[in-house]
């Protein structure tokens, strides 16, 4: 009883705490700067989705005497979320992006002044000059017919021509293979999930251009900033997300012909809207409208798959280091093994993790298509790292004289450890291994870089959806929180039964 009273008192002084911050993050928000024009950038603290053209031309603002500070994020989403609660001054974005999150936030705005105009194209290969032709030769045949004009309409048109003209995929044959399109579907009205689906003006007129190619579809959705790289690797055939085509990016990457116009904008707090949803509402919009719980269930299905076999891999693999290594410490031979195995702890305990999922996917298994096969490739190689440490401990824990005395009694060095070593090891690791585990539930939280719909990335998709941060968010972390739980009491039973096993 004393223990929950006193875990009650200290989430009430946290809350206590968070309240006390929250009224400091108040206060720094009344000393923001006004930003009403394009010249009041200099001096703000701008938002802007990393990677895109708004970055690239905010970023000559960056380190001038008026002391401008830009704040890059992973989505749109998050900086219009950041700019809604007053710790950024300003959000740099697409046009047309930009009237989707004014359309469902009253509290923002877009000044009046335009930033700068762009044009848009879809990106390939430098090497796959076929493909480019082929596109160009498609998408021109489009624009002329008038294809691209309906398309266009048909999201950003009038209120008379909006929805009337939906793009239908035509009967042809397809025999001539797969056309991979990788995308950032948080970016509406060119990509963005909708009923489960990836749908938008690029979408749609990608589906045109496959039509035209006699190709079916395949749509990858990732990070924006790693489009390019997944093009250039040839994980995708063509890149598809708004991309405006800059000097910088052709040193890389091939564009298409540019299919039409835009314009980055500024978009600002605005103190007259003052309307809110209610909580039931929220959870309405965040779960039950459109089905968008499944987002979360899909995830949930993903990560699970993807920790259950990380974790066969990182065991398997982690034991079999671990044995080479405490083979070579006591007997001193597999020396060979013994260096390959050190060189690899000292790699993959060294780099991120998030790195190495990065360079497996877009380096090593380039190839491999099948990304939850990547994921869980990933992850085990770098639990596996860890894991061999926590199973060498064990090992060299074990009594030297239970060793010896397994070899005294005619066993060899394989059945003295799988008989008598392991067993024992295995038992004094287990809580190590358990918080090792636990680790890798919550690292595979980044495989939505790769555009794997993990669990946090179904969370990530009702933000981008809804813009509401504290739903989704929570609800993904009381998901992670039920499975680290239910995962600690499994192993304390079986810690029990191990104990009792000893009486």
């Amino acid at each position: 009883m004393k223990k929950w009273v006193h875990s009650f008192l200290t989430m009430v002084i946290l809350c206590i705490t968070m309240t006390g911050v929250v009224g400091c993050a108040k206060q720094e928000e009344m000393q923001t700067k006004e930003v009403a024009c394009v010249d009041d950038l200099e001096g703000a603290i701008i938002g802007v989705q990393i990677g895109t053209t708004g970055d690239i031309y905010v970023s000559d603002y960056e380190g001038d005497d008026a002391g401008t500070k830009i704040e890059r994020y992973n989505k749109g989403a998050d900086a219009i979320q950041a700019l809604k609660l007053g710790k950024i001054d300003c959000v740099v974005i697409d046009e047309q992006p930009a009237i989707q999150y004014v359309k469902q936030n009253s509290n923002i705005r877009i000044i009046e002044e335009e930033f700068t105009l762009e044009e848009y194209a879809f990106c390939i290969a430098k090497e796959n000059t076929e493909l480019l032709g082929q596109v160009n030769a498609a998408l021109t045949k489009l624009q002329e017919d008038g294809t691209v004009d309906d398309i266009v309409k048909n999201y950003i048109g009038s209120e008379e021509e909006i929805g009337k003209y939906p793009y239908i995929s035509k009967d042809v044959d397809r025999s001539n293979g797969t056309l991979i399109m990788g995308t950032n579907a948080e970016f509406p009205p060119y990509e963005y999930h909708e009923n489960n689906t990836i749908v938008g003006i690029d979408v749609d007129i990608m589906r045109a251009i496959s039509d035209e190619l006699g190709m079916d579809l395949q749509i990858e959705d990732m990070a924006f900033d790693s489009i390019i790289a997944a093009v250039s690797s040839g994980k995708v055939n063509v890149g598809a997300s708004g991309f405006t085509v800059t000097e910088e990016r052709k040193k890389n990457i091939n564009f298409s012909n540019t299919y039409t116009t835009s314009k980055q904008v500024i978009i600002v707090r605005d103190g007259s809207g003052t309307a809110t949803a209610s909580f039931t509402e929220k959870l309405y919009d965040n779960f039950v409208k459109d089905n968008r719980y499944q987002y979360i269930l899909k995830g949930l299905g993903n990560t699970l798959m993807i920790t259950v076999f990380a974790v066969m891999i990182g065991i398997v693999l982690g034991f079999l280091i671990a044995i080479v290594r405490t083979s070579h410490d006591r007997n001193g031979g597999l020396t060979v093994l013994n260096a390959i195995c050190k060189v690899y702890l000292t790699i993959m305990r060294g780099t991120p993790v998030m790195i190495q999922l990065l360079i497996i996917y877009y380096v090593i298994l380039s190839s491999v298509t099948n990304k939850i096969l990547v994921a869980a490739i990933a992850f085990g190689l770098n639990s596996a790292a860890y894991v061999a440490e926590i199973v060498r401990s064990g090992i060299m824990s074990v009594e030297i004289g239970q060793f010896e005395a397994g070899r005294s009694l005619g066993l060899n060095y394989r059945q003295t450890m799988t008989a008598i070593i392991l067993p024992q090891a295995v038992k004094n690791i287990l809580p190590a291994l358990l918080n090792e585990f636990i680790s890798l539930l919550k690292e595979t939280s980044i495989s939505g870089y790769i555009g794997l719909m993990d669990l946090t990335k179904g969370g990530d998709i009702i933000r981008s959806n809804t813009y509401e941060a504290f739903l989704p968010l929570i609800a993904v972390a009381i998901i992670y929180l039920l499975l680290v739980m239910l995962l600690s009491s499994v192993v304390n039973k079986l810690e029990r039964k191990l104990r009792n096993n000893e009486r």
